[in-house]
């Protein structure tokens, strides 16, 4: 079964049926990726953040966790995607005044046959969940936007890095 740019669909068998892609044959190597996401927010929720005034607790290391944890859980969360050991998950967050708003980046790293894209992107969103459920007593409109993939490195089909 093909996309419409012709190529082979990965996880669709000759029958047009899902499965799992092997990467059995393909070799070990260090693999990489970095993914962005922003919650959009009231100053004062902002603020309340910062200062750790909220009555949940501390915001940004509670979302810290739950990225690492959401990041080592991505095969539970995700159906065709392989679990993997990682050797490494970073998530910072900034607090920024011009969104107003929080800034959170995750990078994971592993060594493997697979890369760690869609544990990276799993981490941002999860961490950005969890500042919305500690803060939504105080602002029900905050947004997340724009979470997506920055770069990732290794591999067979080489590195990629998105326009700034």
């Amino acid at each position: 079964m093909t996309n419409p740019t012709g190529s082979e669909l990965s996880h669709v068998d000759g029958q047009g049926i899902l499965r799992m892609v092997d990467v059995g044959d393909k070799p070990m190597s260090d693999r990489r990726a970095t993914a962005t996401g922003n919650i959009l927010m009231e100053v004062t929720t902002l603020n309340a953040i910062r200062n750790n005034t909220l009555k949940k607790g501390d915001v940004i290391s509670t979302a810290r966790i739950a990225g690492i944890m959401a990041a080592k859980r991505t095969a539970e969360l995700v159906p065709l995607c392989h679990g993997l050991t990682l050797s490494d998950v970073r998530l910072e967050f900034k607090l920024d005044e011009s969104l107003p708003g929080v800034r959170v980046e995750a990078s994971v790293r592993t060594t493997a046959q697979t890369g760690v894209e869609m544990e990276a992107l799993t981490a941002v969103t999860i961490a950005l969940l969890t500042v919305y459920d500690m803060a939504k007593a105080v602002d029900r409109a905050m947004k997340i936007t724009d979470v997506v993939l920055r770069e990732k490195r290794g591999g067979t089909k080489g590195d990629y890095t998105a326009d700034p």
